[in-house]
């Protein structure tokens, strides 16, 4: 796969049953207004419908906002589809309550980055636009 064309697209998403999702409006239109293409999925998705769009959508990355403390399983789950469906090009990151302790378990897994309370939406804007493509 060459260099993509056009802006970075990102699907932003809230796996589980977490239905806090302030957050992640929040980091979808910081990342709008940076000039990525963003694709919403709303609250309670799974991994197979947050991968599915992903893949209908071209996306580059996925950012998942997980608040519920089932992060681990979660970040597992859309990371073994992505390797499932041959879209590992496809880099995924995350914020939300997850303890220091369980940060680089995750990145092991694959999860490019998390971002913890008080991360900036300028740094995730940054993070992004550096490490995505």
């Amino acid at each position: 796969m060459g260099v993509a064309a056009g802006p970075i697209r990102v699907v932003v998403a809230k796996p589980g049953l977490d239905g806090h999702d302030r957050g992640a409006k929040v980091i979808a239109r910081a990342l709008r207004d940076a000039g990525m293409e963003v694709i919403y999925t709303g609250l309670h998705q799974t991994p197979d419908q947050i991968v599915d769009t992903a893949i209908q959508e071209d996306a580059d990355a996925i950012g998942l906002s997980i608040l519920s403390g089932a992060h681990n399983t979660l970040f597992a789950a859309v990371i073994q589809l992505l390797k499932e469906r041959d879209a590992e090009d496809i880099k995924v990151f995350g914020g939300g309550i997850i303890p220091e302790a369980d940060i680089a378990p995750l990145k092991q897994l694959g999860v490019a980055e998390i971002f913890t309370p008080g991360a900036t939406t300028a740094s995730i804007v940054e993070w992004v636009r550096a490490n995505v493509r």
